[in-house]
């Protein structure tokens, strides 16, 4: 017998929604999991990572193996909060969906995975081994949380891991890597009808975008299963006045990375570059200040067998493999595993993830509870 009704189950990720958890405030997340846990006999620790900003540990069982369980507590901003529907911090029921910022992206996986860790906990179905709960801060943005879990040694043990992402019906085993940078190009102010008295800061900055683009865009270098790396900048920033040479400009980059064209070789790639436009004058400094790696592992394990297994019970068909393009917690989590390592992202979730009016279907969130149970249990018990 389920220890949760639905209204109860419902209630819990209604909550989690309501917390503005906005790149900030992770804290409160973690407070409420930690009540919720106790509540039912699960130590929970918090641990504190700086300001208002935290993870969270819980676990059940003991001994090996040991699953590890995986979701982030913070979401992206909502926006111009007038485009929504609906109040996004509010959970929303419209159509058989649930609204609300965070809905997909990802508080329905966290919700799912720490109420599948409570029934099977109160309902004794644990045979052996531990699963252990990673709640994670600061993963929209530079994923130090996770950080703090591959360096603290709680990864150290733990012989399979899930992440809750939103996936949806499809089972994923590898996804891209991504890297931020920011490119100032520093030049010297003149008035527009003396250009020879000045440098211009935007140009040297414009041929090295264009020469990027080429590189990036046209290489040969492909992953079978993620596809071509993808090099866009997102940020272009230059001048003051119409009139006036510019004395400053500024790019930022996100480039999404692959195996075969890793964050390294991307580094040197655009090392070379600058340093070219430097030679010619230039004076363009770069700042990497975000390289997450591409997670490649063969996907051949019992988890995502019986991952796959239970995904078609509840999907009604067979739950397709393979990659995601956005990064997740594993860049870090997974850095001193080999690529066998048993490893999956599977979650409840929409495509409607960093939009206006985010949502989940209420169906597939409460299937995912039930899925993490016979999921959890099923690897480990076997």
């Amino acid at each position: 017998m389920s220890t949760f009704t639905d209204k109860e189950k419902l209630s819990i990720l209604s909550d989690l929604i309501s917390i503005k958890s906005v790149n900030d405030d992770e804290k409160l997340v973690s407070e409420y999991l930690n009540k919720l846990f106790s509540k039912h006999g699960i130590n929970s620790k918090i641990i504190p990572v700086g300001g208002n900003r935290t993870d969270l540990i819980a676990e059940i069982g003991s001994g090996h193996p040991v699953l590890g369980i995986s979701g982030h507590m913070d979401v992206v901003s909502a926006g111009d909060e007038s485009q929504w529907a609906s109040n996004p911090f509010t959970m929303t029921e419209r159509d058989g969906n649930l609204y609300g910022r965070g809905a997909a992206d990802m508080k329905s996986g966290l919700a799912a995975m720490v109420i599948a860790m409570i029934e099977i906990k109160e309902q004794g179905l644990l045979k052996r081994g531990t699963i252990r709960l990673m709640a994670t801060m600061g993963e929209e943005v530079g994923e130090l949380g996770s950080k703090t879990f591959a360096t603290d040694g709680t990864m150290d043990d733990v012989d399979a891991l899930i992440i809750g992402e939103p996936s949806g019906w499809m089972i994923a085993y590898a996804h891209k890597g991504s890297m931020d940078i920011k490119l100032t190009s520093t030049g010297k102010a003149a008035h527009s009808s003396m250009p020879d008295q000045g440098y211009n800061a935007i140009d040297p900055l414009m041929d090295l975008l264009v020469k990027a683009n080429h590189l990036f865009r046209n290489t040969d270098k492909n992953s079978q299963l993620m596809g071509p790396l993808s090099f866009n900048t997102t940020i272009f920033n230059g001048g003051n006045q119409v009139n006036s040479i510019p004395e400053n400009a500024t790019a930022e980059i996100n480039i999404r990375t692959i195996p075969e064209f890793n964050n390294p070789k991307v580094e040197d790639t655009i090392t070379k570059l600058v340093a070219d436009e430097n030679k010619s004058g230039a004076k363009i400094d770069m700042d990497i200040y975000m390289s997450q790696p591409s997670i490649e592992t063969t996907g051949d394990s019992p988890l995502v067998s019986i991952a796959e297994e239970i995904g078609k019970k509840y999907y009604g068909s067979d739950v397709p493999l393979g990659a995601i393009p956005p990064v997740t917690d594993a860049s870090n989590l997974l850095q001193s595993k080999p690529k066998e390592f048993p490893f999956i992202i599977f979650g409840p979730g929409s495509d409607s993830v960093h939009q206006v009016d985010e949502y989940v279907p209420k169906d597939m969130y409460l299937a995912f509870i039930n899925i993490y149970e016979e999921l959890f249990t099923g690897y480990l018990n076997n």
